[in-house]
C-alpha cells in the first residue's frame, strides 16, 4: 500500500479530510489520560523501573498515532498507529512475565524473541487499511481478527494471575473484560453505520485505554509489591 494512499474503513467517514472523523480522533485523549495516570501512580509508589516508563510513553504513543491515523488516514499514518500497538503488548508481556512472573533474564530472552516474531507476524498480516471498503472483500469480523493474539494474552495472563492469586488479579481481569467489550465494538463498526452514523469505533479507543490503564497499574502495583518494605 503507498504510504499516501487514502484508507476509509470507519463508519464516520464519510468524505477525505483531516477532520473527518472528530470523534474517533479526539477519543484518543483517553489514552494520554492512561499513561499519566500509570505516570503519577510509579512515582507516588517510587517505582522506576525503565522498561516500565517505556510502556507508559508507548500508552501515550498510541493515542498520539491512533490521532494521525483517524485524521491523515492514510498508509504512513496507519503505521504510525499500529507500531505502538504492538511495541506496547510486546514489551508489557515481557514486563509482565519478568516483574510478575519472576522469569529469569536468560529466559526472558527467549521469549523476547519468540514474542517479537509474533508481534512482526501480525503486524505485517493486519494490513487493515489495504483497500478502500468499496474495494475490499466484505470481513465479517472488520478486521478485529489481527486482535485475536492479544486477546488470547491477556485470557492466560488473567487465568495465571487467579492460579498463582497475585495481588493485582482484579485489575488483569477489569482490563481482560474492557478488551473483549472493545473488540466487539469495534467488529461491529461498520455494520451499524445505517442506524448509528457515528459508528462504535470511538468506544474501542476509549475502552482500549482504560484496558491499557488498568494493565500499567497492575504492572505498577504488582512491581511496587515485589520491592516490599523498600516501598515508598
Amino acid at each position: 500500500m503507498s504510504l499516501l494512499a487514502p484508507v476509509d474503513i470507519y463508519c464516520e467517514r464519510l468524505a477525505p479530510g483531516f477532520w473527518a472523523e472528530p470523534v474517533n480522533a479526539l477519543s484518543n485523549l483517553a489514552f494520554v489520560v492512561a499513561a499519566l495516570v500509570a505516570w503519577r501512580t510509579a512515582r507516588r509508589m517510587g517505582v522506576s523501573a525503565p522498561m516500565l516508563w517505556v510502556l507508559i510513553a508507548l500508552a501515550a504513543m498510541i493515542g498520539v498515532g491512533s490521532f494521525l491515523f483517524h485524521t491523515f488516514a492514510n498508509g504512513w499514518s496507519e503505521y504510525a498507529d499500529t507500531i505502538p500497538i504492538w511495541s506496547f503488548v510486546a514489551l508489557y508481556v515481557l514486563a509482565a512475565v519478568h516483574f510478575l512472573g519472576g522469569v529469569a533474564p536468560g529466559r526472558l530472552t527467549v521469549i523476547a524473541v519468540v514474542v517479537a516474531a509474533v508481534a512482526t507476524v501480525v503486524f505485517l498480516a493486519s494490513g487493515e487499511g489495504a483497500a478502500p471498503v468499496a474495494e475490499a472483500i466484505p470481513d465479517p469480523l472488520n478486521g478485529s481478527q489481527q486482535y485475536a493474539p492479544a486477546l488470547v494474552a491477556l485470557l492466560v495472563f488473567t487465568a495465571v494471575s487467579w492460579r498463582r492469586q497475585l495481588a493485582m488479579r482484579g485489575w488483569i481481569t477489569g482490563a481482560t473484560l474492557a478488551f473483549m467489550v472493545s473488540l466487539a465494538f469495534r467488529t461491529v463498526d461498520m455494520r451499524v453505520c445505517a442506524g448509528f452514523p457515528l459508528g462504535t469505533h470511538f468506544i474501542w479507543h476509549l475502552l482500549n485505554a482504560v484496558m491499557i490503564g488498568l494493565l500499567l497499574q497492575a504492572l505498577v502495583r504488582g512491581m511496587a509489591d515485589r520491592r516490599g518494605p523498600e516501598r515508598a
